[in-house]
């Protein structure tokens, strides 16, 4: 009997251990099955692949469908075409000083930078394209735009003067004339407290950018910064007054319209006096005076910053609704723009995004190094204008 109850306690104990056992395993095992969910439920939320090779394998096949397939995707996707891309590659590593990392190419740099400028494409949407973390996208994003800003001495295009001998029925009553120019809002997103400064009189939050373009709608010069509060005006006296700002030789000057003063240097037309070019249009009267002959010329001949401000904002859809990133950031996508906007007119000869084109048949040459400094109304400039008034009218 002694030897029964001993065997029925080790059983008994026995039984009490494995109980404790699997009840063990079990509480493991549940908290290991909840662990690995949890850990590839955030994996997967991360866009994070398990495969490297096959991730690898996406990211090229991506970049080729849109640089190597052919050009019709490369403008599609960003704005230009293979040659032209990679003219764009190799400026931006030989001048801009841009630079292949471990992982990222120089080309996938660069698309992904076209990709937010030409789009308006988020860093999650670029990730998921491209198969790159958000961070990978964003670091990528500034250093190209820093390489981008670099391009400027390069990218800016010099003006010329309308000479004596020029063919072109639209400039070629302005002799001596650069080109024009004139002030365009670009929506912003600022801090609460800052809104009140950056609306404008159409209610909404926007930079002030001035932009100065020759006659084959080329940027010359470009201001951003100011806010939409801000006057025409006052933005161009900011521009002159400045020493690195915009520089206007002696006997040489810029179309503007009537937001700006007619003084020596900027050439407005006739105040109220017809001036927009549908009251010109069929079944309207024509000019009936000098001053009306003078502002139909001189509204056909500025509207040549209105069509680049216009395929500017066509061509890179970050520039027509307000983005995420800080102000400073977005004076700089600003320029960048100008300055891609530039390089792809100076690279591609036929631009699809362009209805017409009327570029100028003049000869040019240097301009002499005595600059305008002052934006002061004078007698002279208005006599001045009203003989071309004259002189166009007459002939």
């Amino acid at each position: 009997m002694p030897e029964e109850d001993g065997y029925a306690q080790e059983l008994l104990v026995l039984q009490q251990i494995l109980i404790s056992s699997f009840v063990f395993i079990t509480v493991v095992s549940r908290f290991y099955v909840k662990f690995v969910s949890r850990k590839k439920s955030r994996l997967h939320r991360r866009g994070v692949r398990h495969n490297d090779s096959e991730r690898i394998n996406d990211q090229i096949s991506h970049l080729h469908r849109i640089i190597e397939v052919g050009d019709i995707q490369c403008v599609v996707n960003l704005r230009m075409t293979r040659n032209v891309f990679a003219r764009l590659c190799y400026l931006l590593t030989h001048v801009g000083g841009l630079v292949e990392s471990r992982y990222v190419r120089v080309e996938e740099k660069v698309a992904m930078f076209l990709s937010i400028l030409a789009h308006h494409k988020k860093n999650r949407i670029i990730g998921h394209d491209y198969r790159r973390s958000g961070h990978t996208v964003s670091s990528h994003f500034h250093e190209v735009l820093r390489c981008v800003l670099k391009l400027h001495p390069l990218l800016l295009v010099k003006p010329t003067p309308v000479e004596d001998n020029c063919s072109s029925e639209t400039w070629k009553w302005f002799k001596g004339c650069l080109g024009a120019l004139d002030g365009t809002y670009v929506s912003v997103q600022v801090p609460n407290k800052d809104k009140a400064r950056y609306r404008t009189r159409k209610g909404t939050t926007a930079l002030n950018v001035l932009g100065v373009c020759d006659r084959n709608m080329n940027f010359i010069y470009a201001l951003t910064g100011w806010e939409g509060s801000a006057a025409d005006a006052r933005v161009l006296r900011d521009v002159i007054t400045q020493e690195d700002g915009l520089k206007i030789p002696r006997g040489c000057y810029y179309l503007c319209d009537n937001g700006y003063a007619n003084v020596e240097g900027f050439l407005t037309p006739y105040r109220r006096t017809r001036y927009h070019l549908n009251d010109w249009t069929i079944g309207a009267t024509g000019p009936q005076n000098y001053k009306e002959y003078f502002n139909s010329k001189h509204c056909r001949a500025r509207n040549v910053i209105e069509r680049a401000f216009g395929l500017l904002k066509r061509r890179w859809a970050v520039l027509r609704s307000p983005t995420f990133y800080s102000l400073q950031v977005q004076n700089r996508m600003i320029l960048a723009c100008m300055l891609l906007h530039n390089f792809i007119r100076s690279e591609m000869p036929e631009d699809p995004l362009e209805e017409v084109d009327e570029a100028s048949n003049c000869n040019t040459e240097n301009i002499e190094e005595d600059f305008i400094d002052n934006i002061e109304s004078s007698p002279s400039w208005e006599l001045w204008r009203d003989d071309l008034a004259m002189s166009m009218y007459n002939s």
